[in-house]
């Protein structure tokens, strides 16, 4: 799954517009690399998100097209 996607499927941002824009301006890291929003996303690899001030940093758990809105906690972890 892309990138952008994923992080909208996940719910990490709310739409993927706003992803794409993130990963193109250099502020989403894949296993400590920037990333492309066309990066492929798979299980065990580590998204770390630069928002503002604040940074996020997850582990990808699984990776589906769709889910519900209470179970997107589940494609992740917080490290």
């Amino acid at each position: 799954m892309r990138l952008d996607k994923y992080l909208k499927v996940s719910r990490l941002i709310k739409r993927r517009t706003v992803a794409n824009e993130a990963c193109d301006a250099g502020r989403v890291n894949v296993n400590g690399k920037v990333a492309r929003a066309s990066y492929d996303v798979k299980a065990g690899d580590e998204i770390e998100i630069a928002f503002g001030n604040k940074t996020v940093k997850v582990k990808v758990l699984r990776v589906a097209e769709t889910v519900k809105k209470d179970e997107a906690a589940e494609m992740f972890e917080l490290c």
